[in-house]
């Protein structure tokens, strides 16, 4: 189960998407354009694009709060995710959601959740109507690794395995939650073990080699749709910037400097991968093309958000469930 040359080229594009829309994010926050916070997964890219592209379209997913590269690595169009986390009457949640709480169905996404292990039942739900519905659909579920000392995690591994559900639970470990370090939080440090608790596969992967994360997570899709049931993989990856940008963490630094940047310079999924693509005789000039195309699409997504109105006061209860306000203009 390797990636086909046009997913090669594609992993490319969906990873410097993510990247790029995330710089420039970075940019946007700087500027005031984004409220609240902002969590890049910059560094974690070929775990989110790798596993995404062993799904087909019709496959849900569930994200975390540091989701905006998720539904990129989906397929996800940019201007409507950007105008999103702008806040903006253009978003795919209508500026509702923001950054932390959208959804898009049009890729599959069902829900993120600022709430740290808040995606795996709702996940585990999903792959619970898939059943019902006796339908080959799975979802794929991301967490980090702090998520994996939730009651939730324990409690939905083991619903979904006692009842063969179609899902894949994926952790992006990126070694620390916040600034807790695996080490300092797990009893039982090796997350992948947590699956034998539970009677299912438990598959640790480079989460930097984007071929990799593909094969893990292709594998547990076939599993999957055969009725086998979960799969816990678990793909070590690095997060380059702060838990959220722009946050301060006030005394002693919980990583080095020098850790960071050797996991930049030496370990960033992007580089590595377009170093693999060259070596396997791409041609330097079809991914420059992909880079000057991804940098297009990003300047068009903020031209996009920027020129998006912002959310009237009065249309606040317009999307709830039984608003009257909502019923009254239907």
């Amino acid at each position: 189960m390797e990636l086909s040359g046009d997913q090669k080229l594609e992993a490319y594009r969906r990873m410097l998407r993510i990247r790029r829309f995330e710089e420039e994010g970075m940019r946007q926050f700087k500027a005031g354009k984004i409220p609240g916070p902002f969590h890049v997964s910059m560094g974690q890219e070929a775990a989110i694009v790798g596993s995404c592209l062993a799904l087909r379209a019709d496959d849900a997913m569930t994200g975390t709060h540091r989701s905006h590269g998720h539904p990129i690595g989906k397929g996800a169009h940019l201007d409507a995710l950007m105008a999103e986390v702008m806040g903006k009457e253009g978003g795919i949640c209508k500026g509702r959601g923001g950054s932390m709480h959208l959804a898009d169905r049009s890729v599959g996404i069902i829900s993120e959740s600022a709430i740290v292990g808040g995606g795996i039942p709702l996940a585990t739900g999903c792959a619970f109507s898939a059943m019902v519905r006796a339908v080959d659909q799975v979802t794929l579920c991301f967490f980090g690794d702090g998520a994996v000392n939730q009651g939730t995690f324990h409690e939905s591994l083991n619903m979904a395995s006692l009842w063969k559900l179609p899902v894949i639970y994926l952790c992006e470990n990126n070694g620390y939650a916040i600034t807790t370090s695996v080490a300092r939080s797990h009893g039982q440090s090796n997350i992948a073990l947590r699956a034998t608790g539970y009677g299912m596969p438990g598959v640790t992967v480079d989460g930097q080699d984007v071929g990799a994360v593909y094969e893990a997570t292709a594998r547990a899709v076939a599993r999957a749709r055969a009725g086998e049931g979960p799969t816990l993989i678990v793909a070590n990856t690095y997060r380059f910037d702060e838990h959220s940008f722009g946050l301060v963490i006030p005394g002693e630094p919980y990583r080095s400097i020098e850790e960071v940047d050797t996991y930049k310079r030496d370990r960033d999924p992007i580089e590595l991968y377009r170093t693999v693509l060259l070596e396997e005789g791409m041609n330097k000039g079809k991914l420059g093309e992909v880079e000057e195309e991804v940098s297009e699409a990003v300047k068009q997504a903020v031209t996009f958000a920027l020129a998006s109105p912002s959310p009237r006061p009065e249309t606040l209860p317009d999307y709830l469930f039984n608003s009257p306000v909502t019923a009254a203009r239907s």
